[in-house]
């Protein structure tokens, strides 16, 4: 328990927002983290014809229901805009809390990445086929759900965190790793559609998997050793869908779990929440 404890302290560093709901503004409704990498549920104010969240459209459904999200390097605010059916606009400004990082200080020059043109000319389309998915819309309710861990273990990579190599800013870690053995059944965080189920592993993903939840909220599933549903398919929060591998750009056999809301990096564990213990 003392272990999960900190894990879910270091994670949740730095966020002054609680999952209790926000205040109300002009009749707007939103609960959640309103931070770096966070996410809020909310309901529209009545009469709605079109929602943005600073400029940008934001589905919402019948019942008024929307999800929005803060990129892991997200700003300090936002602004939720509903035009009504009188022609009046409503405004929701949302402070957004900024996170503590686990940074690592490197004292040694970052590697240099690959950029050979046989590297270049295999990652190309596969980096087209992960945003050709990401751009399918589909009818997925699984937003609306309180997300499932995929696989229940110790968590071997928090969200966000990052390393400095004599100044030099490496790439962020885009999701939470999960350590297990290959082969360990990994099972869907919420319902969904499958977007995209590789054919052969890909350079740095390996065997990739993504889902969609509806509403721009998609996830996706690295390193695997088998892929066990197909592109097209409806799933259920909970059923299977993969096994843990170690494929692709991966050090040894773990679950990275990436969460995205249309463009914005996402942290799994804030929907999802602490790790069940006694595992």
């Amino acid at each position: 328990m003392r272990l999960w404890a900190a894990v879910l302290l270091i994670a949740l560093a730095g966020v002054s927002a609680s999952a209790a709901p926000l205040p109300d503004r002009a009749d707007f409704t939103v609960k959640g983290a309103a931070t770096q990498g966070g996410v809020l549920l909310g309901t529209a104010p009545a009469g709605t014809v079109a929602l943005t969240l600073d400029g940008k459209l934001v589905p919402v459904d019948g019942d008024g229901r929307f999800l929005i999200a803060f990129d892991r390097d997200a700003g300090p605010t936002g602004q939720l805009t509903a035009r009504l059916a009188d022609g009046r606009t409503l405004d929701h400004p949302i402070a957004i809390a900024p996170r503590a990082w686990r940074i690592e200080r490197i004292n040694a020059p970052m590697r240099p990445t690959k950029s050979s043109e046989a590297f270049l000319a295999l990652r190309k389309p596969e980096l087209e086929q992960i945003a050709a998915a990401r751009a399918v819309v589909t009818d997925a309710t699984g937003w609306r759900q309180r997300l499932v861990w995929p696989r229940v273990g110790r968590i071997s990579g928090l969200f966000g965190s990052q390393r400095i190599y004599q100044g030099t800013a490496g790439a962020y870690h885009g999701g939470v790793d999960v350590a297990g053995a290959t082969g360990a059944p990994v099972v869907a965080p919420a319902d969904g559609m499958v977007i995209l189920a590789a054919d052969k592993p890909f350079t740095l993903e390996g065997n990739l998997l993504m889902i969609d939840h509806g509403h721009g909220l998609n996830s996706a599933f690295l390193h695997l050793s088998r892929i066990d549903v197909k592109l097209g398919d409806h799933v259920s929060q909970g059923q299977r869908i993969g096994a843990i591998g170690a494929t692709g750009r991966a050090t040894g056999p773990h679950l990275h779990w990436g969460m995205k809301w249309n463009d914005a990096r996402i942290d799994p564990l804030l929907l999802a929440g602490p790790m069940p213990s006694g595992q």
